[in-house]
C-alpha cells in the first residue's frame, strides 16, 4: 500500500489539481513555448562531484540525468571561483549571482565581532517558527546582501509571481528562495513537520497542513536502505566494507535497516536519519511536486519559482567518501526520483514550459585514508594542534592572553582589542601568525587580511580568497591546505578548499527553449542567475557579478 501510494503521488495530486484549478488548468497545453517560461525550476544536489556523472552513466536510466543531458544543455566546466567551498556560500552564489565578497554569505558559520558569538549564514533570533517546534523556526534571509534571481522576478512584476523554496535544511531552502519569497521551507526533526518562519508567513498554507498530517517522514522510517544492484557489481566503487567510512550510527555496509538504527533514539534523532539515506531525498521531491500543485504553480502569465535543495547527498558522502558504493546508490536512486519528478513535470506544466536547472553547491574531496593507502601524500590537518601550539607560541611571544578569539574552517579571527591594548600593530601581528601557520605539515599557503585589504589578487588561491573576503565577517588569517588534505573531522571526507574536486560541479539546462548542446568552454556559477536574468528580459539581481551563457542565449 505504502509503495503504491508513493508511486502514485504525482497522479493523485494531478488529479486534484485539475479538478480544483478552474479554467486555468483546463486550457490546452501548446507544444510551442512562451516568450519567457512560465515555471523555473532550481535543482541543487549538494556534493555532487563533476565526474559523478561519467562515473554512474552506465547505471543511470534514460529519464532522470541522461534524459537532462540528452535532451538538454550540459556545461561541462562549471566552477565556483571563490575560496570556501561551502554550503551557503554555494547557495548564496548561485542565486544572487555574485560572488562571497559581494553578498556576504562567506561561509557556513562566522565569528560576530560585534555581538563576539557564532553567527550561522540563516541564524535569526528576531523570528519564530511557523508549524514546529520552537528552535526549528529562528531563521531568515537578513545576514544575505542584494537581491536573488527570485527577487528580480517578483519585483519586475510587482509580486505577481510565486516563489517557494524547498529543503530538509533551513539554510538551503532560504537563501535558495530569498527576501521576497512567498515561502520558504524546511523540515523540522523534532516534529516531523515541514515548517518555516514568521520572516515568511504567519502561518503555513492550508495544503501543508494537511501535507503534515500524512505523516510521510514515519512512512520513509520503516524502509530499508539496500543496493540498488548487487554489490559486486559496483565495480567503480570500494567493496561495501572498506575501512574509510564512518557510516550511519557506525554501520558500514548495506542493508542499513531504518527501524533497528532508530531503535531507543529520540524523535528528533530518528528523523534525522532520513537525511542520512536517499529516503530524504524522496521526502524532498514529494514536497516539491505537493508546492508545484497546491501552489498551480506554472499555470498563469508570471513566471514562478520553485527551488529544490537535494541535500541527503552531502550527509552521506561525508559519511561514507566519494568512492563508496553507498554514494554511487545514493546517486542512482536519486535518478529514479528526478525520472518521477520530470514525467510529473511533463503532465503537470509541460517540458515546454518549463526551464529547469541543475547543478551542486560544491564538490568533495577524496577520503585522506584511500589516498593515503594509495601512496599518495596526503593526511587529515589536525586544526586543534595547530591552534593548540599557536596559542602557546603567541604566549610565549606577546604574554599570556586571549589572542585568538574564534577559528571556523580555515579563517581564525583575532583579538584586536587585546592586540591594541598590547600596543601591536595589527598587520604585524597577523603576518606574525602566517609566518608560524605555513610550518604545519599540510599548510600550502596563508594569507591575511592586511594584505587582502591593501592588494588585490586576481588570480589562484589568493584570487579565490579574495572573492570570498567580506571584511565585516571574514577572519583575519586564512589557511589554505595542499590538495587532498582536510581538516580532520568525525566524517570519512570533508569540502572547503579552491582546488577542482570542490570548485568544479556538474550545471545542466532542461525545458523551455533549451537547445540540446555540450558547453565546453568555462562557466562560472555565478553566471547562473545572469541567465536566466536574460531569459526572463529582467534585471540581474542587485549584488550580481556574473555574465549571461551566451551559448545558452543565442
Amino acid at each position: 500500500m505504502r509503495t503504491y501510494f508513493r508511486n502514485h503521488i504525482p497522479a493523485i495530486m494531478l488529479l486534484f489539481a485539475i479538478a480544483t484549478t478552474g479554467e486555468a488548468a483546463a486550457q490546452p497545453e501548446t507544444r510551442i513555448p512562451p516568450e519567457t517560461p512560465r515555471l523555473i525550476i532550481g535543482i541543487v544536489v549538494e556534493q555532487m562531484r563533476s565526474d559523478y556523472i561519467r562515473r554512474f552513466w552506465d547505471k543511470f536510466g534514460e529519464g532522470g540525468f541522461k534524459r537532462l543531458i540528452e535532451e538538454g544543455a550540459y556545461c561541462r566546466n562549471a566552477a565556483y571561483s571563490h575560496f570556501f567551498t561551502q554550503t551557503a556560500v554555494g547557495y548564496a552564489t548561485i542565486y544572487t549571482g555574485a560572488i562571497p565578497a559581494r553578498h556576504g554569505i562567506i561561509a557556513d558559520e562566522w565569528f560576530d565581532r560585534n555581538t563576539q558569538q557564532t553567527m550561522t549564514a540563516v541564524s535569526d533570533q528576531k523570528v519564530k517558527t511557523v508549524g514546529g517546534t520552537f528552535d526549528a523556526g529562528h531563521y531568515s534571509p537578513h545576514n544575505l546582501i542584494g537581491t536573488t534571481i527570485g527577487d528580480e522576478i517578483k519585483l519586475s512584476n510587482l509580486k505577481q509571481s510565486k516563489v517557494f523554496g524547498i529543503s530538509l535544511e533551513p539554510v538551503s531552502a532560504i537563501l535558495s528562495a530569498g527576501h521576497t519569497a512567498d515561502g520558504a521551507f524546511w523540515f523540522d526533526p523534532e516534529s516531523g513537520n515541514w515548517v518555516s518562519s514568521t520572516f515568511y508567513m504567519k502561518e503555513l498554507p492550508v495544503w501543508l497542513q494537511e501535507e503534515n498530517k500524512k505523516k510521510l517522514p514515519d512512512v520513509y522510517l520503516q524502509k530499508t536502505w539496500e543496493p540498488s544492484f548487487p554489490v559486486e557489481q559496483y565495480t567503480r566503487c570500494l567493496t561495501d566494507a572498506n575501512p574509510y567510512e564512518t557510516g550511519i550510527g557506525g554501520r558500514i555496509v548495506f542493508p542499513y535497516v531504518l527501524p533497528d538504527l532508530a531503535k531507543n533514539q529520540s524523535i528528533s534523532a530518528r528523523h534525522r536519519l532520513l537525511a542520512q539515506t536517499p529516503f530524504g531525498n524522496s521526502l524532498t521531491k514529494d514536497m516539491a511536486i505537493a508546492a508545484i500543485v497546491n501552489e498551480n504553480l506554472g499555470k498563469d502569465e508570471y513566471t514562478d519559482l520553485l527551488t529544490v535543495s537535494f541535500t541527503a547527498t552531502e550527509n552521506i558522502g561525508n559519511a561514507f567518501g566519494p568512492m563508496s558504493i553507498e554514494v554511487e546508490d545514493a546517486f542512482l536512486k536519486l535518478d529514479r526520483e528526478l525520472e518521477h519528478f520530470l514525467k510529473f513535470i511533463d503532465d503537470f506544466a509541460g517540458k515546454q514550459n518549463t526551464l529547469i536547472f541543475l547543478t551542486s553547491d560544491h564538490g568533495t574531496a577524496q577520503t585522506p585514508g584511500y589516498l593515503a593507502d594509495a601512496k599518495i601524500p596526503v593526511s587529515s590537518f589536525n586544526s586543534n594542534s595547530a591552534l593548540s601550539l599557536l596559542r602557546s607560541y603567541l604566549n610565549a611571544l606577546y604574554g599570556s592572553g586571549e589572542w585568538i578569539k574564534a577559528y571556523y574552517g580555515g579563517q581564525l579571527y583575532l583579538n584586536f582589542e587585546l592586540i591594541e591594548n598590547s600596543k601591536l600593530k595589527p598587520e604585524d601581528f597577523q603576518h606574525t601568525i602566517a609566518q608560524f601557520l605555513i610550518q604545519f605539515t599540510g599548510v600550502a599557503n596563508t594569507l591575511t587580511a592586511d594584505a587582502l585589504q591593501t592588494h588585490q589578487f586576481i588570480e589562484g588561491v589568493r584570487g579565490k580568497i579574495q572573492n570570498s573576503y567580506f571584511p565585516r565577517r571574514s577572519g583575519d588569517v586564512f589557511i589554505n591546505l595542499y590538495p587532498g588534505w582536510v581538516e580532520k573531522n568525525a566524517g570519512a571526507t570533508s569540502h572547503n578548499s579552491a582546488y577542482n574536486y570542490d570548485t568544479q560541479v556538474p550545471l545542466l539546462w532542461y525545458g523551455w527553449k533549451i537547445k540540446r548542446d555540450k558547453i565546453t568552454s568555462p562557466v562560472d556559477m555565478t553566471d547562473i542567475a545572469a541567465t536566466i536574468a536574460t531569459f526572463m528580459n529582467i534585471a540581474a539581481p542587485s549584488a550580481a557579478t556574473g555574465k549571461t551563457i551566451m551559448q545558452l542565449a543565442e
